[in-house]
Parts: structure tokens; C-alpha cells; sequence
């Protein structure tokens, strides 16, 4: 009987898991990952999902974040 595994991501690192899978379906889709090199492109693919999602939380702002800035008095023009 196989053993049976289960994770309980929090939303961010649902979203990181999301993007490093689609990253790995391109890298797969290209011929780039063998089985020798598979869990290399997993890392990989998780690395630069973390990098997007750090670039994406630096240049911009959520709903949350705007409403913030609002609320500290800031015009928002």
C-alpha cells in the first residue's frame, strides 16, 4: 500500500506552487527536462516563481495596500 502525503499551503504558497508548475510545464513542453535533470527544473521552476511573485509584491499594490495609504491620508491623486 502506498503511503499517503498531505500539505496544507497557506494562499501565498499556493500561488508560488501554481506559478512553478506552470514555469515547469513550459520547461517541459520545450524538452528541456529529462529525468536525470527533473528535479533541477522543480527548483528551478519554484526559484524564479518566488522571484515573479517578490517583483509583483514590490511594484505593486493590493486593494488592501491602496486602502491603507488612503486611510493614512493620502489624496490617491
Amino acid at each position: 500500500m502506498s503511503e499517503e502525503n498531505f500539505l496544507s499551503l497557506q494562499s501565498s504558497e499556493g500561488v508560488i506552487a501554481n506559478m512553478a508548475s506552470r514555469l515547469y510545464a513550459a520547461y517541459l513542453q520545450m524538452g528541456e527536462v529529462t529525468v536525470a535533470n527533473e528535479d533541477e527544473y522543480i527548483k528551478k521552476s519554484v526559484h524564479v516563481a518566488i522571484r515573479m511573485a517578490h517583483y509583483a509584491d514590490t511594484f505593486c499594490k493590493s486593494d488592501g495596500e491602496w486602502m491603507a495609504d488612503k486611510g493614512a491620508g493620502a489624496t490617491g491623486l
